[in-house]
C-alpha cells in the first residue's frame, strides 16, 4: 500500500490546494527521470509522489481520502462488513446471513459468495444467493504528470513526449494556445481497474522566454536599434515567435518608444493573437572609433541639450 499522501508530499492535511500543488511541483521537478536519468530509487520516488498528488490533487479524491472512504492506493475502502451488527440489522457469521444475530431464520449467504458478488469475482445476475447484481467494480486511478513547454509551443501547439507516474511515455499533442496551468486530460491513459482504465492528466507550464515577456495577452520585447537608424530612421530586423520580420523605426526614434506588431503574441484557446510590442533601446557600438568620438565632441560642444525624463 502507498504512504499517506499527506507524509509523501510533506504537507499539513490543513495545507490548501496551491500549497499541496507547490509541494508536488517542487519534488516532481526534483526526482523527474528526465533530470536523474538512471536513477531507480529518483524514478521511484517520483512515482509516489505522483501518486499522492493523485489523490491530493483531485477535490473530490481528496474528499475521500479524508472521509476514509478511499486508501492512499485510491482504491475504494470497505466499510460495514465487519463484526457485530453489520449493516443489515443482524450479525454475519460464517454459516450464513441471519443466524444467531437476532435476524431469525433468513435465508443462508455464504459470506465469501457474498463479498465475490461485491467484488465482481464470480456472480452476475441471477447466479444464485446473494442478489447483489452484477457487482462492483472500481475504475482505475488517474495519473499525472506535469509538461514544460515554450512559449512558441503554447500559440502555435506541437508534440511533446511526457513521462508518465507509473513509468510510460507518450506522444502528447499540444493544442494551439495553451494556456499556464491547463491540464490535458487523455482518457483511459491511466492505471488498470476493474472498471477500465483511469485517464491520465497532464498539467501544462509555459517556460519563461529569453526575449519576450508576457503582459496579459501581448508580448513585450527589447529591440536593440543603432545610433543612425535611430536618427535617421530606417529598416530594422525584429524576431517574433513567428520568425523574423522587418520593421520601420522612425526618425529621431528613442529609447522607450514602442512600436505594435499586430497579432504577434499570445494565443487564446480560439486562436485569438494579441499584439507583440517591440520597445527600443537606442544602442552605441561596442566599441567607439575615432570618428564617432569627434562628431560627439563636436555635437556636445556647439548643440547641448538635456535629455527628457520619462
Amino acid at each position: 500500500m502507498a504512504r499517506d499522501p499527506y507524509l509523501e508530499l510533506g504537507v499539513s492535511r490543513g495545507a490548501s490546494a496551491d500549497e499541496i500543488r507547490k509541494a508536488f511541483r517542487k519534488l516532481a521537478k526534483q526526482y523527474h527521470p528526465d533530470t536523474n536519468p538512471g536513477d531507480k530509487k529518483a524514478e521511484d520516488k517520483f512515482k509516489q509522489v505522483s501518486a499522492a498528488f493523485d489523490i491530493l490533487g483531485d477535490a473530490e479524491k481528496k474528499k475521500k481520502f479524508d472521509a476514509g472512504e478511499i486508501d492512499a492506493d485510491g482504491r475504494e475502502t470497505m466499510r460495514g462488513f465487519g463484526g457485530g451488527q453489520g449493516p443489515f440489522g443482524g450479525g454475519f457469521n460464517r454459516g450464513g446471513f441471519g443466524r444467531g444475530g437476532g435476524a431469525g431464520d433468513g435465508p443462508e449467504i455464504d459470506l465469501n459468495d457474498l463479498f465475490g458478488d461485491i467484488l465482481g469475482r464470480n456472480r452476475g445476475a441471477g447466479g444464485g444467493g446473494g442478489g447483489f447484481g452484477g457487482g462492483f467494480s472500481a475504475k482505475g486511478a488517474d495519473v499525472r504528470a506535469r509538461l514544460d513547454i515554450d512559449l512558441e509551443e503554447s500559440i502555435k501547439g506541437g508534440k511533446k513526449r511526457v513521462a508518465f507516474s507509473d513509468g510510460r511515455t507518450i506522444d502528447v499533442t499540444i493544442p494551439a494556445g495553451a494556456q499556464e496551468g491547463q491540464t490535458l486530460r487523455l482518457k483511459g491513459q491511466g492505471s488498470p481497474g476493474r472498471g477500465g482504465n483511469g485517464d491520465a492528466l497532464i498539467e501544462l507550464a509555459v517556460k519563461p522566454h529569453p526575449i519576450y515577456r508576457k503582459e496579459g495577452e501581448h508580448l513585450v520585447m527589447d529591440l536593440p536599434v543603432s545610433v543612425p537608424d535611430a536618427v535617421l530612421g530606417g529598416k530594422v530586423e525584429a524576431p517574433t515567435p513567428d520568425g523574423p520580420v522587418n520593421v520601420t523605426v522612425p526618425k529621431g526614434a528613442n529609447s522607450g518608444s514602442k512600436l505594435r506588431l499586430k497579432g504577434r503574441g499570445l494565443a487564446d484557446a480560439k486562436g485569438h493573437r494579441g499584439d507583440l510590442y517591440a520597445r527600443l533601446i537606442v544602442t552605441l557600438p561596442e566599441t567607439i572609433d575615432e570618428d564617432l568620438e569627434k562628431f560627439a565632441q563636436a555635437w556636445r560642444e556647439q548643440k547641448p541639450y538635456t535629455p527628457k525624463r520619462r
